[in-house]
């Protein structure tokens, strides 16, 4: 009998998406610590952003009666969202990637 403990679907699915890389020719690269250190930079600038985005949509709100007014600085402040969240992972990704000028 082995001695291994059984397999979780999620640890068997991991291992096939590795095969699967493998076979693709997909190479594996742990981040370096300069990547790191500009990944954690990233996100701690748009974590800021974030923050000043929903402060600032709080504040118009609060100043906001009319439901239509309302439902239009939501919308507005989804579509900001959104934009930073995308822009933030871009940056990211360039970074893992290994593009200069980032």
């Amino acid at each position: 009998m082995s001695d291994q403990t059984p397999k979780s679907a999620f640890e068997i699915a991991m291992e096939r998406l590795r095969q699967k890389d493998v076979q693709d020719g997909v190479e594996r690269r742990p981040p370096t610590d300069q990547q790191k250190a500009a990944i954690a930079e990233v996100r701690s600038v748009y974590n800021a952003k974030l923050a000043q985005e929903d402060v600032m949509h709080r504040s118009a709100l609060s100043r906001t009666f009319d439901p239509e007014a309302r439902a239009a600085l939501q919308e507005e402040y989804r579509r900001s969202r959104e934009r930073l969240i995308s822009e933030r992972d871009a940056k990211i990704d360039r970074i893992r990637s290994g593009e200069a000028g980032v």
